[in-house]
């Protein structure tokens, strides 16, 4: 009997074009909350997404001033570190 194949990876993000700033995680945990939609404007500093990582939630927040063009997570996610979470332009 051949060993069954392994699972496929999920496909990562799409990368930004240029212009564009990723907004990633800085570590492993899980998404509690999306606090912005595509389309809103945010300022740098911003809070976009909570994430729990350790049992402490994590404000992760806009590094620039921008347009959200992409939101890649949902609540309940779970999030590697440097993952792409939304995209700013």
């Amino acid at each position: 009997a051949t060993a069954p194949a392994p699972a496929a990876a999920p496909a990562p993000a799409a990368a930004p074009a240029a212009g564009e700033t990723a907004v990633t995680s800085p570590m492993p945990g899980t998404v509690l909350g999306v606090k912005v939609n595509a389309g809103d404007r945010v300022t740098a500093g911003q809070t976009m997404f909570i994430i729990e990582a350790m049992k402490m939630e994590n404000e992760i927040v806009a590094p620039v001033d921008g347009t959200v063009a992409s939101i890649a997570v949902k609540a309940g996610d779970s999030v590697d570190t440097d993952q792409v979470m939304g995209v700013l332009k």
